[in-house]
Formats: structure tokens, C-alpha cells, sequence
């Protein structure tokens, strides 16, 4: 069961960082690009803002991809980690803790999530578990 509340977890939280990621490097799902989002990354003090945005993209668009499969899932959970501490860093701490405020409480989570991954392992069904035993 264990295996499987990991498999969950991944799913969720590595599809949505795929689809994060191509929102800010292609615009797909509704999202900027990366024209809005290096403008938007500039106008927040993240300069040189196309690099970063680029950056920002590919950790999540990468990240999400292997917690998907379980593949490299400590540097998985790390990249996701990253770009949520930066965030907060930059845009929802200074807001205070509620997501309802704009708030880190969201990003938080997600860090906890990613960093917890890092930590236990993708689990039995996962990429790491064929390669790695």
C-alpha cells in the first residue's frame, strides 16, 4: 500500500509540475510563455528575466517528469523544491502563510511533498525500483 501512496502522490504532483512548466515555456494550458513570464519574472527582480523564466520551466517541466515515473526521484524532488522556495522567496512570503492571502501555504505543501519524495523513495512502481532495485 505504501508503493501505491507513493505512485498517487508522484502522479499528481508530477503532472501538475509538467504542466506548469509548459505553461511558462510554451504557453500551453492556458499559460504565458515565456515572453510573459521572463516580463513578469523582470518586473519581480528575477534578472535576467528570459534566462530565469527558461530555468524556471525546464526545473518544473523536468522535475514533474521524473516524480511522474519515479525516475531520479531525489533530484526530482529537489528541483520541484527549489522553484517553490523561490517563489516564496520572491512573490507569496511576503503575503504571510495563507494561500488565501496570496500566501506560501500552497508552496509549502508542495515543498513538504517534494522534499518528502526526495527523502522515502518513488516506491515499488516506479523507474528508480527497475533500475535501482
Amino acid at each position: 500500500m505504501l508503493s501505491f501512496g507513493l505512485l498517487i502522490i508522484r502522479l499528481i504532483l508530477g503532472l501538475s509540475f509538467i504542466g506548469h512548466g509548459a505553461q511558462k515555456l510554451f504557453g500551453w494550458f492556458g499559460g504565458p510563455g515565456l515572453k510573459q513570464t521572463s516580463g513578469f519574472f523582470q518586473s519581480i527582480g528575477v534578472k535576467p528575466g528570459f534566462p530565469m523564466a527558461v530555468l524556471s520551466g525546464l526545473a518544473e517541466l523536468l522535475g514533474g517528469a521524473l516524480l511522474t515515473v519515479g525516475l531520479l526521484t531525489p533530484l526530482a524532488g529537489l528541483l520541484i523544491a527549489v522553484t517553490m522556495v523561490v517563489a516564496v522567496v520572491t512573490v507569496h512570503g511576503k503575503n504571510g502563510y495563507w494561500a488565501t492571502k496570496n500566501g506560501y501555504e500552497y508552496n509549502l505543501l508542495i515543498i513538504a511533498a517534494a522534499v518528502g519524495l526526495a527523502l522515502t523513495g518513488a516506491g515499488s512502481y516506479s523507474v528508480d525500483a527497475l533500475l535501482f532495485g
